[in-house]
């Protein structure tokens, strides 16, 4: 999706700002014109700061964003999100340059497993099929049969036999609702969360909801309220028609048609800024408004243009490395195409 949006002042959480209307078209005139002029391309994931969502030629969730990273012809891809997402551009555009503009934006789920890790769980578990979310580092996907996005996990659990166990890593709230809706029993999930979704608490959807009592309510599979959610569902303590567990992707795609006056969204809040750009006649409410990545936010607008300025930041990944990750993903989208909801 293309971000052409005007930036408007700051008034509730998703849409913080630290440039005035004026600064931000003067940066953004600059951002363009550098882009231009090296034949880059500004990618933006959807947690990131409302004035670089705004000023990027794409926006959306991290395999998205790599997919068009591989079939532009742009010479350099200039990645406004956290490590793992550069790399996960660089396998599948080899041939491109990645500037990525902090190498220290990093990610929390994606550093909950290592590769070491991985291959003693795998020792564990001979014969097991390894099942990686696209939220892994390359050295992770490189040790991993087929990488799966929150929108397609279950798809790709129930494309392997049932008499193979399966390891899933890294993310447990993920894992536990792959089991639950798969009903398989055989499936080892890493104890690995994104310390955001993990605070999104089953007490903020009850006081939430309480609250907003006709609000659809849209639930990230990676929250740690998500089990409680489904549950309440199961219940009759939530409307199931009004209750969705979705990944970003999807969130997307459920903000641009939904005709609800209000919308719980239980994920990193920076995601509301496009949601609300998209639909001006719903509230769209975070579950919890201190749900910020503060590794996300290392992308800012004056590192953006610093590396357009210098194309300092090359994202680099050890060839054998790129090519045993990209088996992984390519097997997956083997399975399926797994939409705009890649995480």
């Amino acid at each position: 999706m293309t971000a052409t949006i005007a930036p408007a002042t700051p008034a509730v959480a998703g849409d913080e700002r630290t440039l005035s209307p004026a600064e931000y078209e003067m940066w953004a005139a600059e951002v363009r014109r550098l882009a231009e002029e090296r034949g880059a391309v500004i990618l933006a994931h959807n947690y990131q700061v409302p004035e670089i969502q705004d000023v990027a030629h794409f926006t959306g969730d991290s395999l998205y964003l790599s997919r068009v990273a591989a079939q532009t012809d742009a010479r350099e891809i200039v990645f406004c999100g956290v490590h793992f997402m550069a790399e996960t551009a660089k396998i599948l555009s080899p041939d491109k340059t990645v500037l990525l503009p902090d190498h220290d934006a990093g990610c929390s789920l994606a550093d909950s497993i290592t590769a070491e890790q991985l291959r003693e769980w795998k020792a564990e578990h001979p014969g097991a099929v390894v099942v990686s979310y696209v939220n892994t580092t390359a050295a992770v996907k490189a040790e991993t049969d087929i990488c799966c996005t929150s929108s397609n996990a279950a798809d790709v659990v129930r494309s392997i036999p049932a008499d193979r166990e399966i390891l899933f890593c890294p993310d447990q709230f993920l894992g536990a609702h792959v089991k639950r809706v798969t009903g398989r029993d055989d499936i080892h999930v890493w104890a690995g969360e994104c310390h955001v979704h993990a605070g999104i608490s089953p007490s903020d959807v009850r006081a939430q909801v309480a609250a907003h009592p006709d609000a659809e309510i849209l639930v990230h599979p990676e929250c740690g309220c998500t089990t409680s959610v489904l549950d309440l569902v199961s219940h009759g303590d939530l409307p199931a028609d009004r209750t969705r567990v979705l990944s970003t992707g999807g969130m997307v795609e459920q903000a641009a048609t939904t005709t609800a006056g209000q919308v719980l969204v239980a994920t990193e809040v920076g995601i509301l800024h496009q949601l609300r750009a998209l639909n001006s006649g719903t509230q769209f409410i975070p579950m919890n408004d201190r749900a910020a990545c503060r590794y996300m936010k290392m992308i800012t607008p004056a590192k953006l243009l610093q590396t357009l300025r210098t194309g300092k930041g090359a994202v680099d990944v050890d060839p054998v490395t790129a090519a045993r990750a990209r088996r992984a993903v390519e097997a997956m989208i083997a399975i399926g195409e797994p939409g705009r909801g890649g995480e």
